[in-house]
């Protein structure tokens, strides 16, 4: 069955109309005949929302019970036994009531895609899992509902739904969004211009970084070479000199004034050696260039301006910025230099800029070593002279009688010219040709091709032998030169990879991206399997292009010890390359094992844990639980018993002692059930405002009266806070601090403002805790001290401090001044944060 397509209306801040595109593109979808269900569309009370709703079939909401509330969801199996072509799913962020199938209603819209329905749905920027950081830190607020990034990715087509913040403000002061009671509180809270501001510009460049993602995917599969300028990228060529600092800092200012602009600094080590770079100015400009928010690039090429000019186009550049050149003015005879051929062969879609800088024209200031592989320009000379020359000398020596001596010569210095140009081959031919023309016309019989003075052939072979001698010379010079220039552009990636592990830069597939970039490859994977008869999986894989499933598929493949290979894609490496690889495929593998190693103690960890809170809870069981149980049963056998006539007072006392210990089990029943949801993460507030005065005195019930006071003043602000979830944790810290005062010393129950934040303080005036067994006290199955009989598990504290988190707050254990505990639990006033769904939505029972 094919898989439904996902069309996602994607907004800055609710109220921008996501829920009103997606509305009025269904009618425009059962306009054209499609089968178009409205599965879940919450209007939230907005009435030209309301009426986009009029005309579409709606399928009939799920009601779900949960802590004495009903509650609307979106019925699943019922959308799925409709098969519709299109179902409209609002809010793809949102947390579904406990008791539904899934937790969460993207998880609802991943089934329905399964079954082959298209679905349209909407979700605000601030609801992706990934930019959880970054809005907390613009509005102050932690979204609990989020959605995974690549649910949102992988989305056929995300649509942005745009509004200038000043045009939402007004859709809210006219009560388009929010009921007018909560007006005034979100134009000065979550609705402020900078935070509008802020979110629409998030939302923009998510959904560029989208666009351009889908540009490069599209080149690739289309194999466009020719840069598109769609948004400014300025790669920066660098030499590891210390100009390079100025390059990246000339880039990065061009980069802010385009939109979007980026920065990537590559170095290209020449594999010919023609220069070296200094690892610590190439360290000092990677920091450089990544503390202005730019990548750092390094990669091998043997033609440095080929080299770049394939990497700018690899990442669709539109600038190129280089240096001027460091070469003194007679150094241009060699060339015209790296920044004129880049220039002369960027083409009309590429700029290059040439910056100015301190180091212009005072020398390489590096070291300088002979290519190892004679160029080609090089070699056609060395031809010319070795096969041209000699008759050209030739004749001119017919027209000037030098002598035999001085003939030889002259052609023995043309032979290791074409030696030092061309080398071997052409000095050879040189060499060859020399010695028929000395045979012909200098030595007697002349113009004939016989040596009549043996004096003559010892001559002859003498020439050849030392033309031959020196053309050696310089092609084993020029290999053993290449040799050692391919060897330290070896040293130069082995050390990069090595200050990449140093540097903590051990991901799978960062170092893959590596390998691939390193070796200009288009793709790269870490391919293994079990055993020999067992399929290859892969482990990780970077890159574009048709993906490999075996080794043998790849362009290049390095094994990895028996069950491992590394697969490359792209072009066939040269031998040589494959030292250098095999480093890289030992760390890919030593990274995997580092990786699988980590979450195999993340496993034991968890195990562990378990194992101490499973062993905790069996001694609790085995007394604390086995105590009251006890006591019931001696109550409960005493007054079934037939042999002794009891009076009613002792009849009261014993009821009265069952009913006390079916409230302490009750109490330990209720504090392990709630551990065990916190340790397994399945508490889920529902957060409302609400005053304190409505919850705290509740929490009090259960201590005996006149053994707590409250001062909890009325003018306090509003909290946002689930009100069960408090009224547990109150109740826990109260009884904590009751059986630790001592008679007649009653616990403090106090409130008070501070900034953003209110503080409940329970205040007792016990014997106290160490600072150094403050933050043990809340651990689960611990108790501080000498505990009294019947003092419970040790988990009152621990669930208290799990609630206060799960709800944004926080619990922390102070002394008392002139003795005891303070717990000053830490909550946020309502007025401070949106509330946890959307003002305009009913409110729902806490959980």
């Amino acid at each position: 069955m094919a898989r439904g397509k996902l069309r996602i209306h994607l907004g800055a801040a609710p109220g921008v109309g996501k829920t009103y595109a997606m509305l009025a593109e269904a009618h425009r979808r059962v306009e054209r005949g499609t089968d178009c269900v409205v599965a879940f569309v919450e209007h939230h009370g907005r009435p030209r929302t309301e009426v986009l709703l009029h005309g579409l079939e709606q399928v009939p909401r799920r009601e779900l019970e949960y802590r004495g509330g009903v509650f609307p969801e979106m019925d699943l199996d019922a959308v799925l036994a409709r098969r519709p072509q299109v179902a409209l799913v609002d809010e793809l962020a949102h947390t579904n009531v406990p008791g539904a199938r899934n937790a969460k209603r993207w998880q609802d819209v991943e089934e329905l895609l399964a079954a082959g329905i298209d679905v349209v749905s909407t979700v605000n920027i601030q609801h992706l899992e990934s930019l959880g950081d970054v809005v907390e830190s613009i509005t102050g607020v932690r979204q609990q509902e989020t959605v995974p990034d690549e649910v949102v990715r992988r989305a056929d087509q995300v649509e942005l739904v745009d509004m200038t913040p000043e045009a939402l403000r007004r859709r809210m002061a006219h009560g388009n969004i929010y009921r007018p009671d909560k007006i005034d509180a979100a134009l000065s809270n979550h609705f402020r211009p900078g935070n509008l501001t802020a979110l629409r510009e998030l939302a923009l460049l998510w959904v560029a970084d989208r666009a351009d993602a889908y540009l490069t995917q599209y080149r690739s599969e289309h194999r466009v070479s020719k840069i598109w300028g769609s948004r400014e990228r300025i790669v920066v060529g660098l030499t590891g000199g210390s100009e390079g600092r100025t390059l990246i800092r000339r880039g990065a200012r061009l980069a802010e004034k385009g939109a979007g602009g980026e920065v990537l600094a590559v170095y290209i080590a020449r594999s010919d050696g023609l220069t070296s770079a200094s690892p610590k100015e190439l360290a000092v400009q990677r920091t450089l260039v990544e503390d202005l928010g730019g990548t750092f690039h390094h990669v091998v090429g043997d033609d440095i301006p080929a080299a770049l000019l394939a990497f700018a186009r690899g990442v669709n550049a539109t600038q190129v910025v280089l240096g001027s050149s460091r070469r003194k003015t007679w150094q241009y005879v060699f060339g015209p230099g790296v920044g004129a051929t880049v220039a002369r062969e960027s083409g009309p879609d590429l700029d290059v800029h040439i910056v100015t800088h301190d180091e212009v024209a005072r020398g390489r200031g590096l070291p300088v070593a002979r290519g190892a592989r004679l160029g080609r320009s090089r070699r056609v000379w060395g031809w010319i002279t070795g096969v041209a020359g000699p008759p050209l000398l030739a004749a001119l020596l017919n027209a000037v009688d030098l002598g035999l001596a001085n003939d030889m010569l002259l052609l023995l210095a043309l032979t290791v010219a074409a030696a030092l140009l061309g080398g071997l081959l052409p000095a050879l031919a040189s060499a060859a040709v020399g010695s028929l023309l000395l045979n012909y016309f200098y030595t007697p019989p002349l113009h004939r091709w016989t040596i009549a003075d043996p004096k003559n052939i010892v001559a002859i072979v003498i020439f050849v032998a030392v033309g031959v001698a020196v053309a050696s010379v310089v092609d084993l010079a020029a290999r053993r030169t290449h040799q050692a220039a391919r060897l330290r552009a070896e040293s130069e990636i082995l050390s990069f990879l090595a200050g990449n592990v140093l540097r903590g830069e051990t991901g799978l597939e960062d170092l893959l991206e590596r390998v691939r970039e390193t070796f200009g490859m288009e793709s790269a994977a870490l391919l293994e399997r079990a055993s020999d008869v067992e399929p290859w999986t892969c482990a990780g894989r970077v890159g574009r292009g048709h993906p490999v499933d075996r080794p043998d598929q790849a362009d290049v493949d390095m094994p990895v010890g028996d069950h491992m290979a590394l697969a490359l894609t792209g072009r066939v490496l040269p031998a040589e390359d494959r030292r250098v690889l095999a480093a890289f495929a030992a760390q890919a593998a030593v990274v995997l094992d580092r990786r699988r190693l980590r979450e195999e103690a993340d496993r034991a960890r968890t195990l562990a844990e378990g194992n101490r809170i499973r062993t905790a809870l069996l001694a609790a069981v085995s007394h604390d639980l086995r105590t009251p149980l006890a006591g019931i049963k001696a109550a409960v056998t005493s007054l079934r018993s037939e042999d002794v006539e009891w009076s009613e007072e002792d009849r009261a006392e014993l009821l009265a002692g069952i009913e006390e210990g079916a409230d302490r089990l009750d109490h330990l029943v209720g504090n392990l059930l709630d551990m065990s949801r916190l340790q397994t993460g399945t508490v889920t507030p529902l957060i409302r405002r609400i005053d304190l005065d409505e919850v705290v005195p509740m929490a009090l019930g259960g201590v005996p009266e006149g053994s707590a006071c409250l001062d909890v003043p009325e003018a306090l602000p509003m909290v946002a806070v689930d009100p069960g979830l408090l009224e547990r944790a109150m109740a826990n810290l109260v009884e904590n601090a009751v059986k630790y005062s001592p008679p007649g010393a009653p616990v403090l129950v106090a409130g008070s403002a501070l900034a953003d934040r209110v503080e409940v303080r329970v205040v007792d005036r016990g014997p106290g805790v160490p600072d150094e067994a403050k933050e043990r006290i809340f651990e689960p199955f611990q108790r501080h001290g000498d505990a009294p009989c019947g003092a419970g598990v040790g988990l009152g504290l621990a669930v208290a401090r799990g609630f206060a988190e799960a709800m944004g707050g926080t619990l922390e254990a102070e002394d008392t001044p002139g003795g005891g505990l303070t717990m000053v639990l830490t909550l946020r006033a309502a007025g401070t944060r949106p509330e946890h769904r959307p003002a305009a939505e009913p409110e729902r029972q806490a959980s």
